[in-house]
């Protein structure tokens, strides 16, 4: 079309200077300057033909010099469009710069060429130069860019060389940006698709400026940088790399350039395979490589890289001999990268095989080393390991696992050093997330993930590998990344654990500990304390084991074991505790010595000894500034450390003289403890000592005695306890006068000092305790002391204020006296022993008796408002105090009310007395404690529970609402307690205790009223509440059972049946967790299995909160019932019909489910427990229930479920055998719809043996129950035939062994029979399934009598049966579970049989598939989908052939702008499809590979003659960038369809009226050497999972958007 407007134009005129001249008049349009550029190609082609005018050369000057150049300085002012998508102005502009270049170009070959191209060249050289780096790409860069590659090819290599150089130097710089300013996309697009192209082609001297600017040392290589280099890499990949025939490439030839030989470029490859983020990057990084393979085959000369960094093979080398296997090398790689951008796993998986098969070509066979660079596995592996799809990732670190389990050769010197400098281990952090610790199915719980403990291993070994020189630093970053990120319980374990299991090194100095520090922090978030114990015990063995000694001090050691919790992981007696003592042991004479002071002030040391003497001395020492009487008390923090660093330092002096004096250990703790004993001795007589120093002295006497305390065995002969408790015995009487003193003088006057209180009360708590343990003497010293505080606390209790204003000294006291004399009735409580010594019935007793409950103080004087409010502000609230004071009260009425309730009743016979207290009083107590839950805190309501545990029993007879009303307010205190883990529990334990107590449960049960309804709809909301909270229901299960029976009693069991759900409800007790939750389980039970081997199970006390104790708790209870007791078979009786009734409800609920489901697991655990309850069922109440039980066979039911239900039918026909002829009954329902189900009943004949054994006469039934199985033996069902042939199999030997002459008729059929089904033919599934049927355990090692046991019904049967591994319970839980003991007569708990031994691969179908490391030996890409194939070499055509069929104009059809560009596509399908939407929506053209498909028949089944009425084009894909390249300068925005980081939305997408849309290929897209030709990326927007459309469908949806786009503009313009 232009060429023919260009001939109309020189038809109206031969003057060609002046139409030239009339085109440059005028408005500088886009349509006037593409009329002109496409006038001055018109007379360049007959300039070429020698038929041009010769006055041309001058006006091409003076179009060029007065127009054009003009024009696109003009442009620099130009509007600038959006950051997405440019707007119209800027898209016109655009328009005319670029038709103003190419018009620029036909001007300077018209002119002559070189002189007015090197002009234009300089002066737009000098305006890119201006423009400088930026983040951005301005006007005047982008003008002077399209002026440079318009006119470079007219420049002259050798006379304007150094032009070329300076040129491209300034290009490249544009391209990836300045040092500070990051590459611009733009920009680099830019000069990427247009000017360097053309200057390669102006000759070698540009060409290699550019290559040297991109391969010098010392550039940053940040992700932005690698992809601008790709980008121009791919750009001139043919001028870059070497070509059969040579000649053809004179720049590449005259620059003596070859990619290939370059460390340089295939570093920068590397890079953009493994690091960059960015899809597209990647995608040129692919291309180049497989341009340089296939440059490589066809040129067949070998070629080298040069040696880069470190040792190892070159990144890249070729040698013609090893084509073959060089080519099936690459080909697999480039395979692999490919079909990993996918990122789905059912696309991926069946191309990892070829993962091995690099492993076999990469490795040399005779020396076993590298033959290509391991670099190129770890690019692999690292796209693995970031991909998002966690089942990518899984099975790349699973094959690299592998690979180094098999083969040592990926930690060979080599890949060390690829790996050591870098973050490729580091990444291996992020895979201890869960899903990499999961246990592998059919392992038991508490099993670790094989490819966990791989990944530990790895980490081991690759430390171990690296060299000394840079081990240090790798451990640091290694350590300091693990505190990058908030980490669950289960990953921060195991890190841990591997860096422990790290051999010995000299690594970490302070740096190191103190990042160690830091992740012991972040083990502190979670709420799994034994996960975290473990992980703080891992963490401190990493530091034994990594620091070295030299760079650190024992200052720094003792401050960092403070992080490390004592309650949690750090006991003393445990076996972390005893390492850490050998460890201080042998290396303390090898710590740093410090000149400097420490944070306490003292100068470092080397002994241990020493530096603890100081080390108390400073802390005894109180610091003059910190005195004061209303000082602060002070943090425990150092009272914590000291103590610690005492207790070691004895610890290791023992250590030192196991085998000499004994003494010595008793004169070092002395030595210790002088300072704290003498200003201990001196509390009592010395009024003048700093109150600092006293509560210094108090906080480290407490943490010496809590730290002292052996966690392991053997406490009570301990000698450094018993050393401690008798240096401060000896100080007992100072101590006590001295608190005596302190809470009884009004000396305790301000906010602050109540903290000192509970220092003064817990310290007397203490010295009571260690009284008790030598013996208690009436006269001693503390005795005194709690009979004075007993009575001073009263006394200032009883005073009146006589109307005054009460102070805040007063307020205090009172406050102080409450909790001093409610520590007193604790202590007395926890130790009945000073019962009668120390709390008469008399006053004391009168005057709890007479509080006035729920007092609170009134607030202090308004005078001292001031400063009480601002010692609040470092210290409670007043609220806070008046809630400790009623807390206290209630503290002293629970002592009273369970002391007067131990008094009665005295015996059996003596009936409760209701004046104990008094039914009225005891109302109003009930009320108050109502009332104290309104107003206490939640964590202050424990001794509220204890009353009202007490109150409840007696009031629920008589006021029944009121204990209702309690009940309620006390569900809604624990409900708001269910997130706060350190007071939860115990106030659970407390309510449970008074809701669920054996007299509440039997009043509730007597009367029926609300209270029953009220305590059986709490039990279901504690078993709801259980599914999010582990371990609540078992505290109910287990307490309500313990009491069931320590009462043992006939009428406790007639209770609890009125209560049976709550036992039903446990039996079939289990949450079908989430995978997060089972992993941390499993996590749990694998730490509680290494048993003392880690601390944290010696130290964290064993909560059994897991959800299988629930079940052993119920299971174990119904264990010790026995039948021959009426309440105890009734109990058991009303269970049984009840659980029937549960599993009848659920098979309705669900008439098909899936295995392992809850339905399932549901089903399962009922017929386990009434396999349990069996023992105790009599033939009447299994008359009763035997109907259901045969119902349930003829359900269809799990395999575990059917094993149960025919156990139990086998038990019961032996037990009673008055039961078969109901059995008979049960072949004859004959419904086809339970043909699957009567395979129970024939799998219960199997074992006819073991029915029968008890009966004498055997012939009638056997005769039965061969006339039975034969009929089933010819069903047409082939299950069916197998099981009753089994059955046969069992019944005929019974048969022969007893020689039954009636049955001989039949031995000619029946051994027939089993004879033919024995020797089957072939290897067809018949034969197979009749070989695994007989081997099935049910029918060969299980004994339906002698595996009766505990083991089997909950442990090993739900094993073999396939069911999940968390149905499984060991039976060492059982035994571990002692709140409900077993009798000693109890033997049935362990099978007897090697039932145990069996597993369920060894009778159960495995479909096992090979291995997916396994090559497949048939095809070799066979098992590859075709959305990828593997690339082949091929030599592109360089005929152009251009047909235009200009049909639809002829018949007068609307046509577009439109130019669809469906070279790449292959598919004559999609072909044809796009061929019919073209036509349909007026496109201008279809380009095409090729014409010839036009005539296939699937082109013209989809494209309906469209193929007629479309202009069609060929261009083949080699001369795809020439054509794009003239379109653009035609005018034309290339508009790709991919997926890139810039890609624009279609529905935001402008199109312009010129637009040409290129379609990528099916399998790979829109290649990268064409990409940086596109103007714009359009994406489609998806919501699925599905990341890609058909091409077709793509290019529909956009050549609509297309037309709709310009119908609008259309209608816009005629309105």
């Amino acid at each position: 079309m232009e060429w023919v407007l260009a001939e109309a134009l020189l038809s109206q005129s031969r003057d060609p200077r002046a139409l030239l001249g009339a085109l440059c008049r005028g408005e500088a349009s886009a349509e006037r300057v593409e009329t002109l550029r496409f006038l001055l190609q018109r007379l360049e082609d007959e300039e070429a033909r020698g038929g041009g005018a010769g006055a041309l050369p001058e006006a091409a000057r003076e179009v060029a010099a007065g127009y054009l150049v003009p024009l696109l300085r003009g442009l620099r002012g130009c509007p600038a469009g959006g950051a997405d998508e440019p707007g119209p102005a800027a898209r016109q502009c655009r328009r005319v710069l670029r038709a103003a270049g190419a018009a620029l170009r036909s001007c300077a070959r018209l002119a002559g060429g070189p002189p007015l191209a090197a002009a234009l060249a300089e002066e737009a050289l000098c305006d890119l130069l201006n423009a400088g780096p930026a983040p951005g790409l301005d006007w005047a860069a982008e003008a002077a860019v399209e002026v440079l590659a318009a006119v470079g090819p007219c420049l002259r290599p050798r006379e304007d060389a150094a032009l070329l150089e300076r040129v491209a130097r300034a290009a490249l710089a544009l391209a990836l940006g300045g040092d500070k300013a990051g590459p611009s996309p733009d920009a680099a697009a830019l000069v990427a698709g247009r000017l360097l192209p053309a200057l390669a082609r102006g000759g070698g001297a540009a060409l290699r400026a550019v290559w040297d600017g991109l391969v010098a040392p010392g550039e940053p290589e940040g992700p932005g940088r690698v992809g601008s280099q790709l980008l121009i890499l791919s750009a001139l990949a043919e001028k870059l790399l070497p070509e059969p025939g040579a000649d053809c490439v004179p720049a590449a030839r005259e620059a003596g350039l070859d990619a290939r030989r370059c460390w340089r470029f295939w570093s920068t490859l590397q890079a953009g395979l493994a690091w960059s983020e960015d899809a597209l990057t990647r995608k040129r990084a692919r291309y180049l490589l497989q341009r340089a393979v296939e440059v490589s085959a066809e040129l067949g000369t070998d070629c080298a890289c040069a040696p880069g960094h470190g040792p190892g093979p070159s990144l890249f080398w070729w040698s013609e001999k090893k084509k073959d296997e060089l080519l099936k090398f690459w080909e697999n790689y480039i395979l692999i990268m490919e079909t990993l951008e996918g990122n789905q796993i059912h696309v991926i998986k069946p191309v990892l095989p070829k993962l091995n098969s690099l492993f076999d070509y990469a490795v040399s066979e005779e020396n076993g080393c590298w033959l290509f660079h391991p670099s190129w596995h770890l690019c692999i592996y690292k796209r693995m390991f970031e991909s998002e799809n966690k089942i990518l990732t899984k099975e790349g670190v699973t094959h690299f696992l592998e690979l180094y389990e098999t083969r040592i050769l990926p930690f060979s010197p080599e890949i060390s050093e690829v790996m050591a400098p870098s973050p490729f281990p580091l990444d291996f952090i992020y895979l201890f997330s869960s899903p990499f610790v999961y246990r592998s199915p059919g392992q038991l719980i508490g099993s670790v993930s094989p490819l966990g403990l791989k990944l530990q291993k790895f980490l081991v070994t690759y430390i171990s590998f690296l060299p000394e020189e840079i081990k240090s630093s790798f451990l640091l970053k290694f350590i300091q990344k693990m505190t990058s990120r908030h980490w669950c319980a289960v990953p921060i374990l195991f890190l841990s654990k591997a860096l422990a299991n790290v051999p010995r090194c000299k690594a970490l100095g302070i740096e190191g500990l103190l990042a160690l520090r830091d992740v012991l922090q972040c083990t502190m978030i979670t709420h799994q304390i034994l996960l975290r114990g473990a992980a703080q015990c891992y963490l401190l063995q990493t530091a034994m084991n990594l620091v070295d000694l030299e760079k650190v001090s024992l200052s720094d050691i003792s401050t960092f074991l403070m992080s490390v919790r004592q309650e949690e992981s750090l006991g003393r007696g445990t076996s972390l505790w005893m390492q850490l003592c050998d460890w201080l042991r042998i290396n303390e004479s090898y710590f740093r010595q410090s000149s400097t002071c420490s944070s306490i002030g003292l100068h470092e040391t080397s002994s241990l000894n020493a530096y603890v003497r100081n080390l108390v001395q400073e802390y005894i020492r109180s610091p003059a500034w910190e005195g004061g009487e209303n000082s602060c008390m002070p943090d425990w923090f150092e009272a914590k450390h000291v103590a610690l660093m005492v207790l070691l330092a004895i610890d290791v002096e023992r250590m030192k003289s196991q085998y000499s004096e004994k003494r010595r250990t008793q004169n070092v703790l002395r030595i210790f403890l002088d300072p704290l004993l003498d200003a201990l001795v001196k509390f009592g007589t010395n009024a003048y000592m700093p109150l600092v120093k006293t509560d210094r002295c108090l906080q480290l006497l407490l943490k010496l005695l809590h730290t002292c305390l052996l966690k392991g065995s053997g406490t009570r002969d301990d000698e450094v306890v018993t050393l401690l408790q008798n240096f401060i015995m000896s100080t007992t009487e100072s101590i006590s006068e001295f608190i005596l003193r302190r809470l009884t003088m009004n000396e305790l006057s301000t906010v602050s000092d109540l903290d000192r209180c509970h220092l003064y009360l817990m310290v007397l708590t203490e010295l009571i305790n260690l009284h008790l343990n030598v013996g208690w003497k009436r006269g001693n010293p503390i005795w005194r002391v709690i009979s004075s505080l007993k009575n001073a606390s009263i006394r200032h209790l009883q005073e009146v204020d006589h109307g005054q204003e009460p102070t805040l000294g007063r307020q205090i006291q009172r406050s102080v006296s409450m909790a001093a004399l409610a520590m007193v009735c604790e202590v007395i409580s926890q130790k009945p022993e000073l019962q009668l010594d120390s709390l008469d019935a008399g006053p004391p007793e009168t005057f709890i008796s007479s509080l006035q409950l729920n007092q609170t103080l009134q607030k202090p004087h308004t005078e001292e408002e001031s400063s009480f409010f601002e010692e609040s502000s470092s210290s409670r609230g007043w609220g806070r105090i008046v809630a400790r004071y009623i807390h206290d009260q209630w503290v002293c009425l629970s002592f009273l009310l369970r002391k007067r309730h131990t008094l009665t009743p005295a015996s059996e016979g003596e009936t409760l007395e209701p004046t104990v207290p008094a039914a009225p009083l005891a109302v109003r107590t009930l009320q108050s404690a109502l009332e104290a839950l309104t107003v206490l805190p939640s964590e202050q309501v424990l001794p509220v529970f204890h009353c009202m545990n007490i109150l409840v029993p007696k009031l629920l007879s008589t006021s029944e609402s009121l204990c209702i009303e309690s009940f309620d307010m006390a569900w809604k205190i624990i409900a708001s307690l269910s997130n706060t883990q350190l007071i939860f529990w115990s106030n659970f334990k407390a309510f449970v205790q008074f809701v669920f107590d054996p007299k509440v449960l039997t009043i509730a049960a007597k009367i029926k009223g609300q209270a029953y309804f009220k305590i059986k709809e709490i039990m279901y909301r504690i078993i709801e509440m259980s599914a999010i909270k582990t371990g609540v229901f078992n505290i109910l299960i287990s307490y309500c059972c313990t009491s069931w029976v320590v009462s043992a009693s006939n009428v406790s069991l007639s209770i609890a049946k009125n209560y049976s759900e709550l036992v039903l409800e446990a039996c079939i007790f289990g949450t079908v967790f989430r995978r997060d939750q089972r992993l941390i389980q499993d996590v749990q039970t694998f730490i509680e299995n290494l048993g003392h081997e880690c601390a944290a199970n010696v130290v964290i006390e064993n909560t059994k909160r897991e959800d299988h104790y629930v079940r052993i708790c119920a299971v174990k209870f119904l264990c010790l019932l026995d039948g021959s007791n009426m309440s105890h078979k009734l109990f058991m009786e009303d269970l049984a019909i009840k659980l029937l009734d549960k599993d009848e409800l659920v098979s309705r609920s669900r008439a098909r489910y899936c295995v392992n489901s809850e339905q399932h697991r549901v089903k399962n655990r009922i017929w386990q427990t009434l396999l349990v309850l069996f023992p105790g069922f009599d033939q009447n109440f299994l008359n009763k229930i035997i109907d259901k039980i045969f119902q349930a066979g003829f359900i269809n039911n799990q395999a575990s479920i059917k094993y149960f239900i025919e156990w139990i039918i086998i038990l019961i026909l032996h037990k009673f055998p008055q039961f078969l002829p109901k059995f008979w009954n049960c072949f004859s329902y004959g419904e086809e719809n339970l043909k699957t189900s009567i395979c129970t009943f024939l799998s219960v004949l199997s074992h006819l043996d073991i029915i029968t054994e008890n009966i004498l006469e055997k012939k009638l039934i056997l005769k039965q129950a061969l006339t039975i199985v034969l009929q089933w033996c010819f069903n047409h069902n082939f299950s069916i035939r197998l099981y009753a042939l089994v059955a046969l199999k069992k019944i005929w030997s019974m048969c022969k062994g007893l020689h039954i002459e009636e049955l001989e008729a039949l031995t000619s059929v029946i051994e027939s029979s089993l004879s033919q089904v024995e020797n089957m033919h072939g290897a067809g599934g018949a034969k197979k399934n009749w070989q695994r049927i007989q081997e099935h355990f049910f029918f060969t090692a299980f004994h339906p009598l002698k595996d009766y046991c505990l083991e089997t019904i909950f442990s090993i049967l739900p094993r073999l049966s396939g069911l999940i591994e968390d149905e499984w319970i060991a039976i060492g839980k059982f035994t571990r579970f002692t709140d409900i003991p077993l009798d000693a007569g109890f033997q049935w708990h362990l099978s007897t049989t090697q039932l145990c031994e069996l597993k369920a691969g060894d009778w159960s179908q495995q479909d096992v598939g090979k291995n997916f490391c396994e090559a497949d030996n048939q095809s070799e890409w066979t098992d590859v989908q075709k959305k990828i194939i593997p690339w082949k070499n091929h030599v592109p055509d360089f005929d152009l052939e251009l047909i235009f069929q200009d049909r639809a104009a002829k018949l007068g059809k609307s046509v577009s702008r439109l130019i669809v560009v469906a070279s790449l596509i292959d598919k004559p399908t999609n072909l044809g499809g796009l061929c019919r939407t073209c036509e349909v929506f007026g496109a201008a053209a279809l380009v095409m590979g090729s014409l010839q498909c036009v005539k296939d028949k699937q082109f013209q089944h989809l494209s309906v003659s469209a193929e007629q009425w479309l202009p069609l084009v060929e261009v083949k894909p080699p001369q795809l960038i020439d054509y794009l390249q003239q379109k653009k300068a035609e005018g034309y925005t290339i508009v790709g369809v991919e997926q890139t980081a810039k890609s624009l939305d279609l529905t935001r997408y402008c199109f312009p009226e010129k637009s040409l849309l290129l379609l990528g290929n099916e399998r790979e897209g829109i290649p990268a050497n064409l990409i940086q030709q596109l103007d714009v990326c359009v994406e489609i927007p998806q919501q699925g999972i599905i990341r890609s459309l058909n091409v077709h469908v793509s290019g529909a949806l956009l050549i609509w958007e297309y037309t709709r786009q310009q119908l609008l503009k259309q209608g816009g313009s005629t309105a």
